[in-house]
């Protein structure tokens, strides 16, 4: 079954809309820990609005399964990335008038700068994940990168209505997906999933990392962050009724 990354970026937008220390995100993390997470995901921005340095470093010393560090191709937070080291570095695209990332990477128009940065994570011996659109042409280009991970942008599947337009998105899914895989990518996929649609994304064939948070996080106002977590990890297992 899939691993599960427990996102927890909303933890911090909710501390920093007050200005003070609580939320505290690395409490989340280990609450997330406990309820079975295999990883935590978080969003370095470069405009900061939520995850901040002190996050990482203290991240970096508590987590004590799989950190995930999103962020785009920026010198300044590639060079926190070589000195603290987390499990896995995925490269997103960032937009500064942007809610949450809207798309996938553009490696097609921007290779240049995305090889650049990948080869900086692979000379330092990061694992290095892009974060694509399910369009054939960005993943041809990813694959020639040598990369260890693609995850797919799962937006215009959860966003989609159920039924014949969702079955189109998870289709163009699959589709990419095979790409991955038959390349010897690890595929991974993340954006906008939550309990009701993530088992279709989570049974597509060898699927091995899930990243999920505005859900679980919302969840969590509710039943508790631990229980969230579980629960989600049901879900992604089929072993519970869609909450």
């Amino acid at each position: 079954m899939p691993r599960l990354g427990v996102n927890i970026d909303h933890v911090a937008t909710l501390r920093q809309a007050r200005g003070g220390q609580e939320p505290d995100p690395v409490w989340a993390a280990a609450l997330a820990e406990l309820g079975g997470a295999d990883g935590i995901t978080i969003h370095l921005r470069e405009d900061r609005r939520h995850i901040q340095d002190r996050d990482l470093r203290l991240l970096r010393q508590t987590v004590q399964v799989r950190l995930n560090l999103e962020l785009a191709a920026d010198s300044a937070i590639l060079d926190l990335a070589m000195e603290l080291r987390p499990e896995q570095v995925t490269l997103v695209p960032e937009r500064r008038e942007e809610l949450t990332t809207e798309g996938g990477l553009d490696v097609v128009s921007q290779r240049s700068r995305i090889t650049e940065a990948v080869n900086r994570c692979r000379n330092a011996g990061l694992e290095i994940a892009l974060f694509l659109d399910p369009e054939p042409v960005q993943i041809e280009a990813a694959l020639h990168l040598n990369v260890d991970a693609i995850e797919l942008h799962t937006g215009r599947y959860a966003n989609s209505h159920e039924g014949q337009p969702q079955r189109i998105e998870l289709e163009a899914l699959q589709v990419a997906a095979e790409a991955i895989v038959t390349a010897g990518v690890e595929l991974h996929a993340g954006h906008g999933l939550n309990y009701r649609n993530v088992l279709p994304v989570a049974r597509l064939d060898r699927m091995a990392e899930l990243n999920i948070g505005h859900s679980i996080i919302s969840r969590a106002l509710f039943v508790g962050l631990e229980r969230a977590v579980r629960e989600m990890k049901n879900c992604i297992n089929d072993r519970t009724p869609r909450v």
